[in-house]
C-alpha cells in the first residue's frame, strides 16, 4: 500500500543546517581515528614483515616510513592512538553515567582534543 501523502511530509533537517558542535565532531573524529589507526598498524605490520623477509625489502619499508610522509604518517597515527585512546575513556565514563551533561561533555571534548595534542607532543619529545 502506498502512502499518498509522502511527499508531501516534511524533510528531516539536514546536516548543512546545523553548525557542527564540539560533541559531535569528537565523535566523528573517534570513528575516524579507529579506522586510521587500522591502516597505521598494517604499515607498522608490514615494516616487520619487510625485515624477516630480506634486507632489500626492509630496506625499502624503513625508506618509506622514515621519510618525510612516512613521518608525518607515523606523526599523526601517533596523535591518533592517543586522542582515540582519551575518547575511549570518556566514553567509558559516560557509561558510567558521569558526565552527560551538556557543559561536561564539552569540557570533556576540549580535554580529549588539548589532551591528545599534548601527550603526542610529549610523546614525540620523549621518543
Amino acid at each position: 500500500m502506498t502512502d499518498v501523502n509522502r511527499g508531501k511530509r516534511p524533510l528531516s533537517p539536514h546536516l548543512a543546517i546545523y553548525r557542527p558542535q564540539l560533541t559531535s565532531v569528537t565523535s566523528i573524529l573517534t570513528r575516524i581515528t579507529g579506522n586510521a589507526l587500522l591502516v597505521s598498524s598494517l604499515l607498522v605490520v608490514g615494516w616487520f614483515l619487510a625485515a624477516a623477509t630480506s634486507p632489500e625489502y626492509f630496506a625499502l619499508a624503513d625508506w618509506l616510513l622514515t621519510s618525510n610522509l612516512g613521518s608525518a604518517v607515523m606523526v599523526l597515527s601517533l596523535w591518533g592512538l592517543w586522542y582515540h585512546t582519551l575518547a575511549g575513556l570518556r566514553h567509558l565514563i559516560w557509561d558510567s553515567g558521569l558526565g552527560l551533561e551538556i557543559e561536561t561533555a564539552e569540557k570533556m571534548g576540549w580535554a580529549v582534543v588539548i589532551g591528545s595534542l599534548a601527550l603526542s607532543l610529549i610523546t614525540i619529545i620523549i621518543v
